[in-house]
C-alpha cells in the first residue's frame, strides 16, 4: 500500500512552504458595469423568455484568495430592452480577480442587469463548482413591475 511520505528533506520542506504566495485580489469597485450595453426590444408585449448561460464565470474567494469557478445562468423577460451579449462577457470578465463571495456576486449581477435593461422579470443563478466537498448554488430574482 502506497503512503504519502512525510517531508523529511529540509530543502523540500522549505520549497513546499514557499508555495504560499500572496495573491492580490481586487476590490468590488473594479467590477465594470459601465461596459454593459442594451438594445431596444421590438416586442415588449410578448412573454418571451431569454436564457443566457456561461460555465466560465470566475471570481476569487476573499478569505482563501483562491479562485472560484461556476456556471452563471440568467433568465429574463425583456421590458423595453435586451442585454447585449458581448458587453455582458466583458462585464463578467471584470469579476475575474475580484474578492467577492458567491451570494454577493449573484446579487450584484442581478442588480447591475436590472438597472441596465429594466426587465419584466429576471432570475440569476450562480452555481459554483464543488469546493471542500460542498456544492452551492445561489439564485436571486427580480419580480419586475
Amino acid at each position: 500500500m502506497a503512503t504519502i511520505p512525510e517531508l523529511k528533506d529540509a530543502q523540500l520542506q522549505q520549497q513546499y512552504e514557499s508555495l504560499d504566495r500572496p495573491v492580490l485580489i481586487r476590490e468590488e469597485a473594479v467590477i465594470d458595469a459601465e461596459c454593459l450595453l442594451a438594445f431596444r426590444y421590438e416586442y415588449p408585449g410578448q412573454e418571451t423568455q431569454v436564457d443566457i448561460d456561461t460555465d466560465e464565470f470566475t471570481a476569487v474567494c476573499p478569505w482563501t484568495r483562491l479562485p472560484d469557478y461556476g456556471t452563471l445562468t440568467i433568465s429574463y423577460i425583456p421590458g423595453e430592452s435586451c442585454i447585449e451579449l458581448k458587453s455582458l462577457k466583458y462585464y463578467l470578465l471584470s469579476y475575474r480577480d475580484v474578492g467577492i463571495v458567491q451570494e454577493h456576486a449573484a446579487n450584484r449581477i442581478l442588480l447591475d442587469l436590472v438597472a441596465l435593461c429594466h426587465p419584466r422579470s429576471m432570475k440569476v443563478t450562480l452555481d459554483y463548482k464543488v469546493r471542500g466537498g460542498i456544492h452551492t448554488a445561489v439564485t436571486v430574482e427580480h419580480p419586475g413591475n
